[in-house]
């Protein structure tokens, strides 16, 4: 096992990496910019070391910097997180040479099923279902043939990314060529890679998606599923395990699949596949996320895993010794609601002086949170400053549990999404599990 793990991210997941580190007496390094100068990772962390200004391209995104900083430090892995560097087969590559661990896939892993026309491919390949779609397009003509092809309405979504940057639905053939424009820009800017792909839209989609774990010595565990619809402008606000409307026989289904697609490319680590629901129950694949996810709690709360400390073991080469339970047998539900620094309506970002912090207690109630009293969030990064996770052994217990965590947690001196959870479990098709990614539109646009 290491004997020191350098976190090049922040906020709450570092904090996250951080306790798994201390129960496995791991020492720590905590990379930072400026404007975390007194942040909480920074605090916690055994030792720190400041990488550059305030701009993530300049600190938390700067290679040199952050190699340098574990090799000063004596650390020998690091774990990337979630975001920044997290998916960066360079940076994977880096690492190798310069004899760190990176805590996640291999480069060659990574560049396979985190490019997503890639992903696509490597999915086809071993049975699972897609939804039509297209190359990465070469230029607006070509655009235009696949929309025709495919039929409208179609999404053009960016090959190297994520988070709804690089997405644009077009629903006529007028309405292709600016949209490939603005999506390749996009992607360009976001990603540093201006490819785009085509796929066809599903209007009332459900987002569900299965944690998988994978070591070294071709174990590969699927661990269930994650009800991911509650969404706005495709950022996942709330999330809970197992999905009300996922079935026995398809989540069986559907993890054999993914366990021997994951097998035939050497995969290992954590890992996230992606999937819409259609309004006939089907799933299509959409995409992998080869890092941690930002809602792995409430998988570790409905399975009893550390997923940080799994990780960290399948990077090390230690042999897992998981159950082999197919399909993963849950106990209990939980739900996640990340609370935001913005504007519950507008989504503005809302920076500033937290002036008064006081986070929800009891049992079955877990807070992941990179914030405190007297700190001033920076404007400069997501606005994502903690988690609430509550668990209970049915669903409406959970529901039970987080509304009266919701009404506990007190944050002044700056605006959260709170109230927007708040309104969202009250909100009859969330209630009856019936939401669709467009639930938090619609429920924003009636003013709730």
């Amino acid at each position: 096992m290491f004997k020191k793990v350098l976190i090049a991210n922040r906020g709450e997941i570092a904090m996250r990496v951080i306790r798994t580190c201390r129960a496995l007496g791991i020492r720590t390094v905590a990379i930072h910019s400026k404007a975390d100068d007194d942040a909480l990772h920074v605090r916690f962390a055994d030792e720190a070391v400041c990488v550059g200004p305030a701009e993530a391209a300049r600190s938390y995104m700067n290679v040199p910097a952050i190699v340098a900083a574990a090799e000063v430090t004596g650390a020998d892995a690091i774990h990337p997180g979630y975001g920044f560097l997290s998916e960066n087969a360079k940076f994977a590559e880096v690492c190798g040479k310069c004899n760190l661990t990176f805590i996640g896939p291999s480069p060659e892993a990574m560049r396979a099923w985190g490019d997503k026309v890639s992903a696509r491919g490597h999915a086809l390949a071993n049975g699972l279902p897609l939804l039509p779609g297209s190359s990465v397009l070469e230029s607006p003509a070509h655009a235009r043939a696949e929309a025709e092809r495919i039929g409208f309405p179609v999404i053009l979504k960016a090959s190297g990314g994520g988070g709804g940057r690089g997405m644009r639905i077009v629903r006529e053939l007028a309405e292709v060529e600016t949209a490939f424009l603005l999506a390749t820009a996009e992607a360009k800017t976001g990603f540093n890679n201006p490819d785009v792909y085509l796929e066809r839209f599903v209007e009332r989609p459900r987002h569900i998606e299965f944690q998988i774990l994978a070591d070294k010595h071709g174990g590969v565990w699927t661990l269930g599923e994650r009800e991911c619809s509650l969404q706005r402008r495709h950022q996942k606000v709330m999330e809970e395990a197992p999905s009300p409307v996922m079935t026995e026989a398809l989540r069986a289904a559907t993890g054999e699949l993914i366990r021997n697609a994951l097998r035939a490319t050497a995969y290992h680590t954590v890992g996230t596949l992606e999937f819409l629901m259609d309004e006939r129950g089907e799933l299509y694949f959409m995409e992998m996320n080869t890092r941690i996810q930002v809602e792995h709690p409430v998988t570790e709360a409905t399975t009893g895993i550390d997923l940080v400390e799994q990780q960290m073991l399948a990077a090390a080469g230690v042999k897992l010794t998981l159950p082999d339970t197919r399909p993963w047998r849950f106990r209990g539900h939980a739900i996640e609601c990340r609370i935001n620094a913005e504007d519950p309506r507008s989504f503005a970002p809302w920076p500033g002086l937290i002036t008064e912090y006081h986070p929800p207690g009891g049992g079955g109630i877990r807070v992941d949170s990179g914030v405190y009293g007297g700190w001033r969030v920076p404007s400069c990064y997501d606005s994502l400053i903690a988690k609430v996770i509550s668990y209970g052994q049915t669903r409406q217990e959970a529901i039970a549990k987080m509304r009266v965590a919701l009404d506990e947690f007190i944050i002044g001196g700056i605006r959260t999404n709170i109230p927007l959870h708040k309104a969202l479990l009250n909100h009859p098709d969330v209630l009856a599990g019936t939401m669709s990614t467009r639930t938090i539109e619609e429920l924003v646009e009636s003013g709730f």
